[in-house]
């Protein structure tokens, strides 16, 4: 096989190009981003040793995760022949968010609700497991509810004076009851009301492994199994679980370990 170095992939809409062979990559390669490549239909994808599913027209996807500082390497198999490039990643400051005066309850759960927790855990790394061949992952993906970010992916969390784990979602601020839709189509894998942490739930996959999570919701409006469509209602703002106040906290994940950004795949207002 021969195998081509071809070039940096570095900006918005990067397009790599070899005789009988392009890749194009939509999205900008920084921490907690999601990128959408594609490439000659047939081609085989693999992203630092790891295969990925590619749909029937050459469309795949990866991400950066929170901490990561390397570039990705992407190697692509198309008739016979070998291509590689690297995908540098740009590192952000993440900001800290300090929070005094909580409950204990809500900095360290009781040791007689771990059960619970490991329980309702293992349930949604089920539900973010799930798989199909949707092309929803490749929609322009629009706000889920109306309101102030109140929370933002990343940042370090601080809670009466005790480091916790950064903050994976986009939180968005608003009254109980606010309707939140779905961002883009998908089919539901988790609608629950009641779960320790994050209280009201719903998981959404959109297809190839991509998915997102809604929490706190005061109101589900959906039920597991349910294909909805870009713009439906899929329930409330709400406060429920361990949250503060009303708001959104919203998720996206590859699979059930990369954790992305979901601010960086909607419009800014």
């Amino acid at each position: 096989m021969m195998i081509a170095r071809i070039c940096l992939l570095l900006l918005l809409g990067s397009v790599c190009q070899a005789e009988g062979y392009f890749l194009k990559l939509k999205g900008k390669p920084v921490q907690g981003a999601l990128l959408i490549g594609q490439t000659n239909p047939g081609a085989k994808v693999i992203v630092e040793d790891k295969n990925v599913a590619v749909t029937e027209d050459g469309y795949f996807m990866f991400g950066f995760g929170r901490f990561d500082e390397q570039a990705k390497n992407i190697t692509i198999t198309h008739q016979g022949q070998k291509y590689q490039t690297t995908v540098p990643v740009s590192l952000r400051d993440f900001p800290t968010e300090v929070i005094n005066g909580l409950p204990k309850s809500k900095v360290n759960p009781p040791q007689q609700d771990w059960d619970r927790i490991k329980r309702e855990q293992a349930e949604v790394k089920s539900a973010r497991q799930a798989w199909s061949e949707q092309r929803a992952f490749l929609q322009q993906f629009i706000w889920p509810a109306e309101g102030r970010i109140s929370g933002v992916y990343g940042s370090r969390r601080i809670l009466n004076g005790e480091p916790k784990r950064p903050h994976y979602g986009m939180d968005i601020a608003n009254k109980t009851g606010t309707p939140i839709i779905a961002p883009a189509d998908g089919i539901v894998t988790m609608a629950v009301t009641d779960h320790f942490y994050t209280g009201g739930t719903v998981i959404i996959d959109h297809g190839y492994g991509l998915n997102s999570t809604y929490l706190h919701m005061s109101q589900v409006n959906v039920e597991a199994g349910t294909h909805i469509k870009q713009g439906e209602k899929i329930g409330e703002i709400g406060a429920t679980g361990r949250a503060t106040g009303p708001h959104l906290d919203w998720r996206l994940n590859i699979g059930t370990s990369l954790r992305l950004d979901p601010e960086l795949i909607i419009p800014k207002k």
